[in-house]
């Protein structure tokens, strides 16, 4: 499995982004986005498994994963960014991995490389 992440930028506060994350190669079980901003750890933001899809609160109302996405690529639509957004995003996806392990970076087998997003006050 191979992944590439896009469609990171500079965007004002309250502005949105979309980010692409197009795969080769076999169709993981779970993909998802992490996130990792200047001396900060990675950290979860979306997972979509099984046909459900999840959110870290921060990000609840704001982010989602169009249910249309096309069958080798899951984006993420950014909406009302805030400041406290910018960072890496980075695309994951896992083999196998059990719900109560979904959020941690660790339980993810392939990343992209990763795409700023920017979020000006």
């Amino acid at each position: 499995v191979q992944l590439q992440a896009s469609g990171g930028g500079l965007v004002q506060t309250g502005g949105s982004l979309v980010l692409s994350c197009a795969r080769s190669g076999r169709l993981p079980r779970t993909m998802g986005w992490f996130r990792q901003a200047p001396g900060k750890e990675r950290e979860f933001v979306t997972a979509i498994r099984t046909g459900y899809t999840y959110y870290t609160d921060s990000v609840k109302g704001r982010f989602t994963i169009p249910r249309d996405n096309a069958k080798n690529t899951v984006m993420m639509q950014m909406n009302n960014l805030k400041p406290e957004d910018t960072a890496v995003y980075y695309c994951a996806a896992s083999d196998s991995v059990i719900l109560s392990a979904l959020r941690g970076a660790n339980s993810y087998h392939y990343w992209g490389q990763g795409t700023l997003v920017t979020v000006s006050s």
